[in-house]
């Protein structure tokens, strides 16, 4: 334009010349206009404005259908415990059979106040690792907690270290803390000798255990330990007695 501009400055006699009066007056004019439209904005050959797209509509996200919903409490479920008591196969009818003075319980809670307190005195005991936490429990005196006895031992704390496979008796606690891990029962139930006994296994036909209650079993002895028992269909690895009046009566071993 400012060449176009420069041009147009000319003498008279140039524009005369070489422009007519008329054509010289439009090109001036077109100059003067305000600035047009942009090419963009103009159809080929037309100088009427194209007419813009209409806004397009958000998109709104549709609701899904009720029945498209999951159903309420659905997702990954709970684990079972680890040894469901109410669909052991076989267990309601070995409970059932057994002798009806034996009471088979799960629930620590199910025991007298009594006896719970002494088992928790035993297992935090023994989860100390120091052996002569055990001393004070052991009920010593006329009706002191019987163990097994090995030669003329009389120091119940040493002789449980004898019954250890080391020599600080660690061993025995870890032992003492697998049996009060399990179920228990009550025997002679309602008479003067009434106890309650860890494991459960001590009153059961070991011949009869069902898959998980092996699993259970084998937490405490091993594969060997379990064949033995089977052969002879008695449990006869350690057992643990409290009276209900929360005595420690007896950690003992055998049939």
């Amino acid at each position: 334009m400012r060449w176009l501009a420069a041009n147009l400055l000319l003498p008279a006699g140039r524009v005369n010349r070489y422009f007519p009066t008329v054509a010289l007056a439009a090109l001036l004019a077109v100059m003067q206009a305000p600035a047009s439209h942009a090419l963009s904005e103009l159809n080929p050959g037309s100088t009427t404005k194209t007419p813009a797209s209409p806004p397009t509509s958000p998109v709104v996200p549709v609701a899904p259908e009720e029945d498209d919903l999951p159903a309420e409490g659905m997702g990954i479920p709970d684990p079972d415990p680890l040894v469901n008591r109410e669909t052991v196969p076989g267990e309601e009818a070995d409970v059932s059979t057994s002798d009806p003075t034996v009471e088979y319980l799960f629930d620590i809670e199910a025991a007298p106040e009594p006896v719970r307190r002494m088992r928790a005195l035993i297992v935090e005991a023994a989860a100390s690792g120091d052996i002569e936490r055990i001393r004070p429990l052991l009920n010593p005196g006329p009706n002191q907690t019987q163990i097994p006895v090995i030669g003329d031992q009389e120091d119940l704390v040493e002789t449980l270290k004898s019954l250890s496979g080391d020599s600080d008796g660690v061993e025995i606690l870890a032992i003492l803390l697998d049996i009060l891990q399990t179920g228990f029962v009550r025997i002679d139930a309602g008479t003067s000798d009434e106890v309650y006994v860890w494991p459960y296994f001590a009153e059961k036909q070991i011949g009869n255990l069902t898959p998980p209650e092996k699993v259970e079993l084998l937490r405490i002895v091993t594969a060997g330990d379990l064949e033995g028992m089977q052969e002879y269909g008695n449990y006869n690895f350690f057992r643990v007695g409290i009276t209900p009046d929360g005595e420690w009566k007896f950690f003992t071993a055998g049939d």
